[in-house]
């Protein structure tokens, strides 16, 4: 999840005009928040500064493939809660695992219980890279445990990291996620740059941001200092800049250096974990981490994180000489969910079937984009991928913010989202399919977006 905007999100006049009309109890309600919520919203991210403008959606209620408004208005949902709802809203048999095991259980004990077994099993089970897990309660916390962990394990300090990629919030990590590059440097050797303020300076010195998808990069730099690095920490697929994909060979090589130089190798899979297959992106692309950490679609839709990894990545903590705590790590909420996640994640052909539905959108998309005349193209691996607008293709972040045409972005936004169609407001980033959105879905996604796009190539 990114959480700092940019650039401009203009709003037409005619959106306007209409999203007023449209919003009229939004409107209300988030001056009402704004009184006793700061800034009118629980997280930055759904902020007016971050692309909601001039404010936020309110919801009413969510089902399946659809979310309503408070004003009454139904939209196919490609935001999907920026990425947990994997299964759509309130899928039925997850729901009633979470309530059967309230009943049944109880909901936070500080002591362990079978249920608690069972969830950590089926996640062995799924992920490649996993054969021990910890739950815990945000993505973030499971990132800062896993950078913590590589210091303590490997005895060093330098973390290896990339620009444009988001971890999550802690000091150690919330760096040169959409940087301007004026302030970072030159593109083949960065300078870290911290992503708001209150972060010490000091920590700069244990990081080294890289670009992605520059093996020239990479190898001097681990040939010059890879003894002092503790880990490489990355996303598979950058998710938090629109999509990205890695090209070919790129993790393997990130997979070789690390070994070589005795590096741990972490995988950011809260967002691509569950999403491109069930075993995620280290399944998808045949490249096993050290360690992995996992979020969003691990829980179906309720709020849970894990940090996994091999039997020796994870020897500190199974021993205590790593304190990986909390009170709430584990609760039957969050084991109940991803226990009843995992069932419905090992049907036979969904993630086949649900891939397909979702490239049937996305070249759609990129087939009415071309009919209209728009530099645009579509990147991604059918159940999450961007429409990204920009005449070529783009492999870091730097290609992103040069060539990206944020502008056109938020044409195309609002006039989808006028016609029912919701997804991030912002360029850097994604449209999530649920393993629920269904053809219906998509026929009418691309009904709406053949007229939107019209309109986006009437403006540039």
């Amino acid at each position: 999840m990114t959480i700092t905007s940019t650039g401009p999100s203009s709003i037409q006049p005619e959106f306007e005009e209409q999203f007023a009309v449209r919003t009229a109890h939004s409107a209300k309600l988030f001056e009402r928040a704004k009184r006793s919520i700061p800034g009118g919203a629980g997280s930055t991210a759904r902020m007016p500064r971050n692309g909601w403008k001039p404010y936020p959606l309110f919801v009413s209620s969510g089902q399946g493939s659809r979310l309503t408004d408070v004003d009454g208005n139904e939209y196919i949902d490609y935001l999907l809660g920026l990425g947990p709802m994997i299964l759509g809203h309130r899928h039925p048999a997850v729901t009633k695992a979470v309530s059967d095991a309230i009943a049944d259980y109880g909901t936070c004990f500080g002591l362990p219980y079978e249920l608690e077994i069972e969830a950590a099993e089926k996640v062995v089970q799924a992920v490649p890279g996993i054969e021990q897990v910890r739950f815990t309660n945000s993505g973030s916390e499971a990132v800062g445990t896993a950078v913590r962990l590589a210091r303590a394990t490997t005895g060093r300090r330098l973390i290896v990291r990339f620009e444009g990629h988001y971890h999550g919030w802690q000091d150690t990590v919330y760096w040169s996620n959409h940087v301007d590059p004026a302030l970072a440097g030159p593109q083949d050797s960065p300078r870290p740059v911290a992503m708001g303020p209150g972060i010490p300076d000091e920590l700069k010195d244990t990081l080294v941001v890289l670009t992605w998808n520059d093996p020239e990069s990479f190898v001097r730099l681990m040939e010059q200092r890879g003894h002092e690095v503790a880990a490489v920490l990355t996303e598979p697929a950058v998710l938090n800049t629109g999509c990205i994909l890695p090209e070919p060979g790129y993790l393997e090589l990130l997979r070789e250096k690390t070994t070589e130089y005795g590096a741990l190798l972490i995988f950011d899979e809260v967002i691509t974990g569950f999403r491109f297959a069930r075993g995620g992106a280290q399944e998808y692309f045949g490249v096993i981490p050290d360690l992995t950490t996992l979020a969003k679609g691990l829980g179906g839709g309720f709020p849970v994180a894990a940090i996994g990894g091999s039997t020796e990545a994870m020897r500190l903590v199974a021993d205590g000489t790593y304190s990986q705590s909390g009170t709430y790590n584990a609760n039957v909420i969050q084991c109940a969910a991803v226990s009843a996640t995992m069932d419905i994640l090992a049907e036979p052909g969904l993630y086949e079937r649900q891939r397909a539905v979702g490239y049937r959108l996305a070249d759609g998309l990129a087939n009415l984009a071309a009919e209209n005349g728009l530099d645009a193209y579509v990147a991604g691996l059918g159940t999450v991928f961007q429409l990204w607008f920009s005449a070529q293709p783009i492999k870091n972040w730097r290609d992103a913010a040069r060539t990206a045409d944020e502008a056109a972005f938020t044409i195309w936004y609002q006039e989808m989202l006028v016609r029912g169609v919701l997804f991030h407001p912002l360029q850097f980033e994604n449209l999530f399919v649920s393993l629920v959105h269904t053809d219906d879905d998509i026929d009418q996604t691309l009904t709406a977006a053949a007229d939107a796009l019209k309109i986006v190539a009437r403006t540039r």
